[in-house]
């Protein structure tokens, strides 16, 4: 029988030989601290971006997030989108539900105005689309929402009733294999904003499964499971959600990590929520009693007016945030962090004008939701396909 020293060694040759053939971290240490060097889209929370091992959705690969209805998949979407646009990158989303909301977007920090936008007839179409869009070189980050809103070409022009068994996973496989390709080629991000359905018979473990077939499990690099934990509230009165997200897969860190934040309604992820407990876990930030205290100086009472705080100070925010992620080995470049702190003034801004408006009562017409590009994208979807 072989020494272990041997054994140590015929194991690291062949580890060596699979990260030759196919890729770095491909396989590791569930307990290694290696991260695979790889550029980055923020997703707006940073207790997530840690969880990811990496400081966010890696770039050039494929991203799944699923979760139950109302969970905040499309909300954690928007600040990827943001992210990748205020670090001077151009976004589609490819809006297959016929749902997204810009007046929603714009108070997350999304320029509407730059947003690439298609709502296509077909599962066919959307996906031809985001190929072409891909290949062009020129998009950082797609989004599809959502898989299951993807219906093949036959069920569109088929009858009520009729079956199509296997049809849109068929679809699925197929486009993967294109798309894996020119997304790595092109160093684009593609986000899969997908549902859960439940499998009939099942009466052992989770009955829950997604749509649209196995493929995208196989060629998701991160998925990302989405849960509403439980409702915030301000006396009666419910003002966001916490939201649980675990990594079920992640071929660029050890996945299995959890991260939990809040969503405010109406403006999104709260960054500085998730500031306050990061800071209080790795000792950046102190907690006595209810105060919260930093370097010296006092954030408030209670973690609402510190968070409060926060918001009204962005250089205190932006100052704890680099610290963290300088103690977590996470530290992203001075353009990102610049372009971060760029983004938080211009979503508060949009999110403190919507409010404005809405205290006023004023009608919200399409003219006020400033959807005049979104609209045009959408009408033009036709001729970007063809």
């Amino acid at each position: 029988m072989a020494s272990a020293a041997d054994r140590e060694k015929s194991l690291e040759t062949a580890l060596a030989q699979i990260d030759r053939q196919f890729g770095k971290g491909s396989v590791m240490r569930l307990g290694s601290d290696e991260r695979a060097p790889v550029a980055v889209i923020p997703t707006g929370s940073i207790a997530l971006d840690v969880a990811l091992g990496i400081g966010g959705l890696p770039r050039g690969r494929i991203v799944e997030i699923y979760g139950p209805e109302s969970s905040g998949k499309t909300t954690l979407t928007l600040h990827a989108i943001a992210n990748a646009q205020a670090a001077g990158g151009i976004a589609a989303f490819i809006d297959a539900e016929h749902a997204l909301d810009p007046e929603y977007a714009k108070a997350l920090g999304v320029d509407i105005d730059a947003l690439l936008v298609s709502q296509p007839d077909t599962g066919e179409q959307a996906l031809e689309i985001a190929d072409m869009l891909i290949r062009s070189g020129s998009i950082d980050l797609v989004v599809i929402d959502s898989v299951a809103a993807l219906v093949p070409r036959a069920e569109i022009e088929g009858e009520m009733g009729d079956s199509h068994v296997g049809l849109q996973a068929r679809l699925m496989s197929q486009a993967l294999r294109k798309l894996t390709g020119g997304l790595s080629q092109t160093n684009t991000t593609m986000i899969f904003i997908n549902q859960l359905r439940e499998k009939i018979g099942v009466f052992f473990g989770s009955p829950e499964t997604t749509a649209g077939g196995k493929a995208l499990k196989f060629y998701a690099s991160v998925r990302l499971d989405i849960r509403r934990i439980e409702t915030l509230k301000e006396g009666t009165d419910a003002v966001g959600n916490r939201t649980r997200v675990k990594v079920v897969k992640n071929k660029m860190a050890p996945p299995f990590k959890q991260a939990e934040f809040d969503i405010l309604y109406g403006t999104g992820i709260s960054r500085e929520g998730s500031l306050i407990d990061f800071g209080v876990e790795h000792e950046i930030v102190r907690k006595s009693g209810a105060w919260y205290t930093y370097d010296g100086d006092q954030l408030g009472q209670g973690k609402e007016n510190s968070r409060k705080y926060l918001m009204a100070n962005a250089a205190v925010a932006n100052e704890i945030e680099q610290k963290i992620k300088a103690k977590l080995g996470i530290l992203g470049d001075a353009k990102a962090a610049a372009a971060a702190a760029a983004l938080e003034v211009k979503a508060a801004a949009g999110a403190e004008a919507a409010s404005a408006k809405a205290a006023k009562g004023l009608a919200v017409s399409a003219g006020d939701r400033e959807v005049a590009p979104l609209s045009t994208a959408a009408s033009k979807r036709t001729a970007v396909g063809a």
